[in-house]
């Protein structure tokens, strides 16, 4: 099995809690996860792409005390 595997524009909305329009738009601003074209109009993400664009967008609260 793959371990990094590709994911429809649905498996990463439900993935991330992101609505489909939300990475549609995105992508149309070139923002948000890196993303492949397939067959010309098909688009997948590659899971570790996903997981790797969410984790820079962590934000830690606070800080040292």
């Amino acid at each position: 099995m793959l371990e990094d595997k590709y994911l429809t524009e649905a498996q990463v909305s439900e993935m991330t809690a992101l609505a489909l329009s939300t990475l549609r738009n995105w992508r149309a601003l070139g923002r948000g996860p890196e993303y492949l074209k397939v067959g010309g109009t098909a688009v997948r993400y590659k899971k570790s792409d996903v997981e790797k664009f969410m984790e820079a967008r962590r934000v830690v609260p606070g800080g040292v005390f």
